[in-house]
């Protein structure tokens, strides 16, 4: 996690020069300006996506501003901004979005923090009142919450299971660990979701005067930016605006303060149902942060992101080492938790009972970076990918979506984050990171890494055979690593090649176009396939990916068992006598990556790379069918490393039960073990297995079909796909992928699990029906499952108060087989779990019985069209849908076809899948706490 994101830098100013240094500038594309009661607005024209129009309402208060009788109000009051306003009363403001083609959740939402309240709205323009819709819409957010007593009282259910769903071991040992991490602050006293007793108990009247005091024009900016008039939207702001007053005597805008400490805080915190170890260091500044201000300021921020680049390098190689101390770790400064203070932060998760390990060795690369400093090369290579990433943002500046520049608004407003633009920050980053001195990124680890205001928190599972760390060990730890005898980093040479030089014979036999969906395809001397489609979504992206149909369904149980989590991990070995690590030095300061996969159906490879970088991603393609590397040490220090983030799964309720109901649904199947590897699966991993059969997987690309999507020059394209993919081996055979015959559990069953003693459960009712595959009747039913979704919400959220959220889905496979599937899972509290189920399938019944409601059908629409619009211009939608065709054999034209084919859907339609496929076969699992739960729950 950046200080900085690339995105935010950028435009022409002219320069202003103070006494204390020269000002930054301000993106000249945003027009910001303050209204006469205080409120600010930020108005930006952005045509991607186009016909859009992003809507933030950003508001300077939070949970820390909460009275006493008023704890967790300020995340009820956004809960309340849904349930009535002056002109959407009661409940009707989300039934109106979904008609216009906003789904709630997925599009329309909100946050709330100790500091901070926003509230997201994205809008399709199809409709020009649309742009009037929305404006009003955060004007009822802003000022007219209706708030009446019954809506509150029927929200404070909604809210209370809001906070049960956040419950677990997680919470447990964060509640305990808080107070060191928030020291002696007003922080402590406040609670963002307020607890139990506070949402069931407060006055009506409190909420209201919270509202009346914070929800007010000079706490609040609001922001647009989308497909929009500039000026236009300006008039109505300050029309529709204007017009609020602040308080007569508003209340102080406090800011709280996180007060320092000269000894170190350790938190040792554990849990049973725990299911990771980890450690974390905290330094947190002195000083309250201040935002940069000036270009001087702005630069030095750039030498830390540069420090913090080759930190955490170091650390990637620690991670990537044959023996490594710990399975992932970081480092970062930035954000922590609150508005006054920044720090100096580091993680890690290790091995049970291997946090004093892990810890010594993070500190170590911070105290031996302080030490000595860094290399030239070290920062040579920061440089190129700090540069890189740069250009890859400006030469698609004018392709930024509107949701990364509402956000660079709102946290200029909320934390004053300059704002310059992308073509300044270019411009700057080019001409100031080359003047950059190892001398200066030397100094900034030793400026973070002080012993005051250092808080050391170490969190995992409670467990009889591991013994609990002391905080003495871990103070003993920390001044080890002040003695320790370290030697200075040593970096390996530059590598200069992957691939070596080498002349293709490959040759392009059968050139094919589709005018129809933009397309190109290659035949090659080998066999092989090339589909490529140039688009201008963006102007600096290539995504890619490589298709062979076979997977692991050909492979026999028994090598399936041997084999089926691990393929990733032989990457691990690196490629072409290069490690993992000197891969990782070999792409600095270009932007691209390839990785390959080993799937039921398929095998293959995909990636991105930019413009001038599809040479390297061409190696890397190369080099994966071709040079994967045989090293058993490195592969099994990846394994170590998976038995230890899966030690513990078993530990959390939500994953025991999805599990175990696996387990129960697949009985039949011996191929299936486990829904993620445990243990016992990874030492069952045969090596030596799981190597050969990826290299006979990757001997034939003449069965490989691959796909490249971007904005691509025809001509570099053919060079590199003659280099590279025409000059693969292939065997001139082809496969496909079979069906190994099993089936999962279909029938009528109810199963409960017991796990945890949170008082949580979770239910699932799922539909199974195995069916002739009918492309009409799936498209149907997954318009059911959105539906269902919209029902549920309003039945068992709005109606009964009984659950936060639920998600309903209907879809199918095709192959290798025919089934179709139709769920609906919700969070509840175990004592409503038998009554918000009977209510679940009291709702899909009437869908039987009676079909959708036609409204809720256009709902289901009209969010459709604006997904499908949006996801017409995106090269991932369309790679996946060339790549969805090879593996399914559907319809090609289906992506031009979907608006068609949604508009055609009936009431009818729907009704029938529904009495189809949801009246058999009915599976209903719950997972409830153990027993006992009702009074550890208290």
């Amino acid at each position: 996690m950046m200080k900085k994101r690339l995105f935010s830098w950028a435009a022409l100013i002219l320069a202003v020069t103070h006494f204390f240094g020269q000002s930054l500038p301000v993106d000249p594309a945003v027009k910001i300006g303050t209204l006469s009661n205080g409120m600010k607005y930020y108005i930006r024209k952005n045509t991607t996506p186009e016909k859009k129009v992003d809507f933030r309402l950003a508001i300077n208060v939070g949970s820390i501003l909460e009275d006493e009788n008023q704890k967790g109000l300020a995340h009820f009051m956004e809960h309340m901004n849904f349930n009535g306003t002056k002109n959407f009363p009661d409940n009707k403001l989300i039934d109106f979005l979904q008609s216009i083609g906003i789904k709630f959740g997925q599009h329309i939402n909100a946050s709330t923090g100790f500091d901070r309240t926003v509230y997201m709205l994205p809008v399709p323009l199809n409709n020009p009142e649309n742009l009037d819709i929305g404006l009003k819409v955060m004007e009822d957010w802003a000022f007219n919450a209706t708030l009446s007593d019954e809506q509150i009282n029927k929200e404070r259910g909604v809210v209370l299971e809001e906070i049960r769903n956040k419950l677990g071991a997680g919470k447990r040992m964060e509640d305990k660990y808080l107070p060191k991490l928030l020291y002696n602050s007003h922080y402590l006293k406040r609670n963002i979701g307020g607890g139990n007793e506070s949402i069931t108990n407060f006055k009506p009247e409190a909420l209201r005067k919270f509202k009346e005091e914070w929800y007010r024009p000079d706490l609040m900016a609001l922001i647009v930016v989308g497909d929009i008039n500039v000026d236009e939207v300006e008039k109505k702001i300050k029309d529709n605006f204007s017009k609020y007053k602040n308080p007569p005597n508003p209340r102080e805008r406090k800011i709280f303060s996180l007060p320092n400490h000269k000894e170190t805080l350790v938190a040792i915190e554990t849990d049973p149902d725990a299911t990771s170890s980890t450690v974390h260091f905290v330094i947190k500044d002195s000083e309250p942060y201040k935002p940069d201000a000036t270009v001087e300021q702005y630069d030095q921020s750039i030498i830390e992101n540069l420090s913090m680049i080759m930190l955490n390098h170091r650390l990637s190689e620690l991670i990537n080492s044959n023996d490594p101390p710990f399975i992932s770790g970081s480092v970062y400064y930035g954000d922590n938790y609150v508005k006054d203070k920044k720090a100096f932060q580091g993680g890690a998760q290790t091995k049970d009972g291997n946090q004093l390990v892990a810890l010594k060795a993070l500190l170590e690369e911070v105290e031996r970076a302080k030490r000595f400093g860094f290399t030239q090369q070290e920062l040579d290579d920061a440089k190129a990918n700090m540069l890189s990433g740069a250009e890859i943002t400006y030469n698609n500046r004018d392709k930024i979506e509107s949701d990364a520049w509402v956000g660079e608004y709102v946290n200029n407003f909320l934390e004053q984050e300059p704002i310059p633009g992308i073509i300044w920050g270019y411009e700057n980053v080019k001409s100031f990171i080359p003047k950059i001195t190892l001398t200066q990124t030397n100094e900034v680890i030793g400026k973070m890494m002080k012993d005051e205001n250092r808080v050391i928190i170490l969190t995992g599972p409670e467990k009889a055979n591991t013994k609990k760390i002391t905080e003495s060990e871990v103070l003993e730890t920390i001044n080890a690593v002040k003695l320790a005898n370290l030697k200075p980093y040593e970096k390996n040479g530059a590598i200069k090649n992957l691939v070596k030089p080498f002349v293709s014979e490959g040759k392009i036999v059968k050139t094919e176009n589709d005018v129809k969906l933009g397309t190109t395809t290659w035949t090659l001397s080998n066999g092989a396939k090339v589909t490529f489609k140039k688009t201008n979504f963006k102007d600096d992206e290539i995504v890619f990916n490589a298709v062979s149909l076979g997977g692991t369904s050909l492979i026999s149980d028994e090598d399936y068992l041997k084999t089926q989590f691990a393929f990733p991990g032989l990457l691990q070995a690196g490629l072409n006598g290069l490690s993992i690590n000197d891969l990782n030095n070999y792409g600095a300061g270009r932007n691209a990556s390839a990785s390959f996969y080993v799937n039921e159906l398929s095998e293959g490879i995909s990636g991105n790379s930019s413009k001038k970088d599809l040479d390297l991603a061409m190696e890397f393609i190369y080099a994966i069918f071709t040079g994967m590397n045989f090293d058993e040490k490195a592969f099994n220090a990846y394994k170590e490393k998976a038995i230890t983030a899966s030690a513990n799964y078993e530990s959390n309720p939500q994953y025991y039960f999805f599990n175990e109901h696996l387990k129960f649904l697949n009985q039949k199947n011996p191929r299936f073990t486990n829904a993620k590897a445990s243990k016992k699966d990874w030492e069952n991993v045969d090596y030596k297995k799981l190597y050969s059969i990826f290299k006979a997987k990757f001997a034939n690309a003449g069965n490989f079909h691959f796909y490249f999507v971007g904005n691509i020059e025809e001509n570099e394209l053919r060079k590199e796909v003659l280099q590279y993919i025409a000059s693969l081996p292939s065997t001139g055979k082809t496969a496909t992928f079979k069906d190994d015959g099993y089936r999962q559990v279909v029938g009528d069953y109810t199963k409960v699990y017991k796990k945890g003693k949170d008082p949580k459960s979770l239910v699932t009712i799922t539909y199974t029906t195995l069916a002739p595959y009918i492309e009409k009747d799936v498209l149907a039913l997954s318009a059911l499952g959105e539906i269902a979704s919209i029902k549920m919400t309003e039945k068992l959220r709005e109606d009964e108060s009984g659950i936060y959220s639920g998600e309903a889905k209907g879809y199918a496979g095709k192959v290798p087989f025919s089934y179709y599937k139709f769920y609906f899972n919700f969070p509840c509290g175990p004592e409503n779990a038998e009554k918000l189920t009977k209510s679940a399938i009291a709702e899909i019944q009437k869908l039987i019985d009676n079909g959708p409601e036609q409204k809720d059908l256009d709902k289901y629409k009209e969010g459709e069209y604006n997904d499908y619009d949006t996801g017409l211009k995106n090269n991932s939608v369309w790679l996946n849908e060339l790549t969805r065709n090879q593996l399914e054999g559907s319809d090609k034209y289906d992506i031009l076809n979907y608006r068609d084919q949604v508009k055609a859907l009936t009431v009818k339609d729907l009704q029938g899948v529904a009495k189809k496929y949801l009246t058999k076969g009915r599976i209903i699992a719950m997972l409830m706490p153990e027993d006992g739960w009702e009074k550890a729950g208290k």
